[in-house]
């Protein structure tokens, strides 16, 4: 008969009620695919005013490299992995990162499942996995680099263009002065880089994942890079691509509607996620299917969302992270030496 004490840890260590049914979605798609499983979610669309806020935290970042340790530990990764994204990018480098070490774990044997947004670096983390499940109201995204919520590509467009026009009549010297002179000395050469840096992994893990077997890899990976990374065909960094689109380029792509019992797993496990984003101060979640939780929390003015219950055992939970106050939204955030994708 367990004490008063044990009794009091099994109930923490049950979780909330978002918790249990979280672990219980996360358990039965194990079950039916028989390979591991690992979310990772982010609330970017849930905590809107602390996005508009430049509150960091909701992009991929070099922190995520702990939850997935967290995550992955314990696991059989014989069995492989399924990868549930839904995710708005972030950073290039952090995004090569844990690329590497996933593919590393699980010596490539990784499926990327997207219930509805796998956006910039997110769409990169999808290619470098052997095939990508989508749905019909799932989205991938443009490859293109960002400084700063500025494109690279465009950066390259505007400096052409201001070039041409300059070259053909000095006198356009004045009006284009005061545009180039907001890029810092070097920026024009950084963005270059960070478009062939982006491009170049993107196609090293389609020829070495998804494409490896076909006698055409190297035209279908060149087509896909292409036209994942090019801001003058997408229009936007924000373009949504479909999983037919997805598929027209090249991509592996297996249909969600094809297995109803398999759409049925993923989109349960896809709207409780949504769900503990919207109703608790979780900005992210990183989880396995043993219920082993990675959760970065946020100090937020919103009185109506319930603190957080901390698993014991099972969930660890960062630091709380205070919100900017009075700070003027600009849309991209700060600009940043680093690139995003």
């Amino acid at each position: 008969m367990p004490n008063w004490k044990e009794v009091l840890d099994q109930i923490k260590a049950a979780g909330s009620p978002y918790d249990i049914y979280r672990r219980s979605s996360l358990a039965e798609l194990h079950a039916h695919t028989d390979r591991n499983v690992i979310i990772y979610y982010s609330g970017w669309l849930q905590k809107p005013a602390l996005a508009q806020a430049c509150f960091t935290g909701f992009e991929l970042n070099d922190s995520d490299k702990n939850g997935f340790m967290a995550a992955i530990h314990h696991l059989d990764r014989s069995k492989g992995l399924d990868l549930v994204l839904h995710t708005p990018g972030g950073d290039l480098a952090a995004c090569e990162s844990l690329v590497d070490y996933l593919r590393l774990m699980f010596r490539g044997n990784i499926r990327a499942i997207v219930p509805q947004l796998a956006m910039s670096a997110g769409t990169m983390v999808a290619c470098a996995c052997e095939r990508i499940v989508m749905g019909k109201h799932s989205s991938l995204g443009s490859i293109d680099p960002q400084f700063g919520g500025i494109a690279a590509h465009g950066v390259i467009e505007e400096f052409e263009r201001a070039r041409k026009d300059i070259s053909d009549n000095p006198a356009n010297i004045p009006i284009w002065q005061p545009i180039l002179a907001k890029y810092p000395p070097t920026f024009v050469g950084e963005c270059e880089k960070a478009i062939a840096w982006s491009t170049e992994i993107v196609k090293e893990w389609l020829l070495s994942g998804m494409l490896r077997d076909r006698k055409d890899k190297r035209k279908v990976a060149n087509k896909i890079v292409s036209e994942l990374g090019d801001h003058a065909l997408m229009k936007s960094h924000a373009r949504h691509i479909s999983a037919a689109a997805a598929e027209k380029m090249g991509l592996e792509i297996f249909h969600l509607e094809s297995s109803p019992a398999l759409q049925n797993l993923v989109l349960t496990l896809h709207h409780i996620c949504i769900q503990t984003l919207a109703a608790t101060t979780a900005i992210k979640l990183i989880e396995n299917h043993l219920g082993m939780a990675f959760i970065q929390n946020a100090q937020a003015n919103m009185p109506s969302l319930p603190m957080p219950v901390q698993a014991v055992g099972q969930h660890i939970e960062l630091p709380e992270e205070p919100v900017p106050q009075h700070r003027p939204s600009r849309r991209g955030g700060r600009r940043s030496k680093r690139s995003r994708s």
